[in-house]
């Protein structure tokens, strides 16, 4: 808070404190998770704007640690450490400051996000319309109005993509692509090309490679050239990588009636509720059914919760930002700005070691963003 007056800063202790309020009121028990945070999960799984980011620095023993670029990861990784059976339902409330390279004016290098994770929670519809009333509740008791939600669903994605009939590896490829639109496009009309047609400048060592064992030969070709690493990618992995793209030679190409099914899916965009049609006309199999059929859910449980869909806009795109989200995503603005953003993500806890995994949702709100929407 430097450089703010006593005015400014008693505004937004006020502020936070009504946010708090709505928070304790609904039931969630207020943690303090460390500031210093093993690296390696914000960096694999945060998305490339927050790991452009973030203030990374080793210890003397040369682990990689970071600043926390937010609290998601924190509080997962305090959730672990302290509930005695984790796949157990744990609702969690914090306030404390972040830390990133700043990116524009109302982005300090530390700020205040106050937000809520909930985990293991049973009825995943119910849970999602809820974590957005108790958003727009929080934003509301600190004094905001004329608020703007944007809703995604990277389920929807992910059930049309599992739908697609194509190779194991290149829907994995995909996926990882997902976050990062122009080269999910670049693979995307690779894959209706053949995958691995097109000459490259690996061609070459893929010729040298060809054989029934693909994977075996590429290691013995890495080995007699004494090329044992790329970058930190073990040579086993480096092979199998060549063997994949040896793979794709022969493999039959993606029809162009997929690759417009995908790319229409990912152009949808609109009101919250006049998209259905629009969602519905793309057809599916069992898994983009399934997602759908949530999201419809969803919408009717947004009501329950006596908030209005109509007024909420939904895009397709949404929600490539953040890697580590897995089904619904929204955030919040009024005046511009982006005061608060959350969704769903439930295969973190159990990357971050979980014995399986933990349904988890939670949203942020910068404090300080929040604070010159409000002046």
């Amino acid at each position: 808070m430097a450089g703010r007056t006593a005015k400014e800063r008693e505004a937004l202790a006020r502020q936070n404190a009504a946010i708090m309020a709505v928070f304790e009121r609904a039931g969630f028990e207020q943690i303090a998770p460390d500031i210093i945070q093993p690296a390696d999960i914000f960096l694999e799984r945060s998305g490339e704007d927050i790991r452009a980011r973030t203030f990374v620095f080793n210890d003397p023993n040369g682990a990689e640690l970071c600043l926390r670029p937010d609290l998601t990861v924190p509080a997962c990784r305090f959730h672990l450490s302290h509930a005695g059976q984790p796949e157990k339902e744990a609702r969690y409330s914090y306030l404390g400051p972040a830390f990133r390279f700043p990116d524009e004016k109302l982005s300090p290098q530390e700020f205040t996000q106050a937000g809520l994770e909930w985990f293991g929670a049973g009825e995943a519809v119910a849970a999602e319309a809820r974590m957005l009333k108790l958003a727009v509740s929080a934003l509301e008791a600190a004094g905001a109005s004329a608020l703007q939600v944007t809703l995604g669903d990277v389920g929807l994605f992910a059930g049309l993509l599992q739908d697609t009939a194509m190779p194991e590896r290149w829907r994995r490829r995909l996926q990882h692509q997902f976050w990062r639109p122009e080269a999910f496009k670049a693979l995307l009309h690779s894959f209706a090309l053949g995958g691995g047609k097109k000459r490259s400048s690996i061609s070459e060592v893929i010729d040298a490679i060809g054989t029934a064992n693909p994977q075996d030969a590429a290691v013995r070709w890495l080995e007699e050239h004494h090329l044992p690493q790329q970058g930190l990618r073990g040579i086993d992995e480096v092979a199998a990588r060549l063997a994949e793209k040896l793979a794709d030679r022969s493999e039959t190409p993606l029809p162009q009636a997929a690759v417009e099914k995908l790319e229409a899916y990912l152009a949808v965009e609109g009101g919250a509720e006049d998209v259905l049609q629009s969602l519905r006309a793309i057809s599916g199999g069992a898994g983009y059914a399934a997602a759908l059929a949530h999201y419809e859910a969803r919408l009717a449980a947004l009501e329950e919760q006596g908030l209005n869909p109509k007024r909420f806009r939904f895009s397709a795109n949404f929600g490539r930002e953040i890697e580590y989200y897995t089904g619904f995503v929204f955030q919040v603005e009024a005046r511009g700005l982006n005061l608060a953003g959350g969704g769903r993500y439930d295969d973190m806890l159990q990357d971050l070691g979980a014995a399986q995994r933990i349904p988890a949702l939670g949203f942020a709100i910068h404090t300080e963003r929040l604070q010159v929407a409000l002046s």
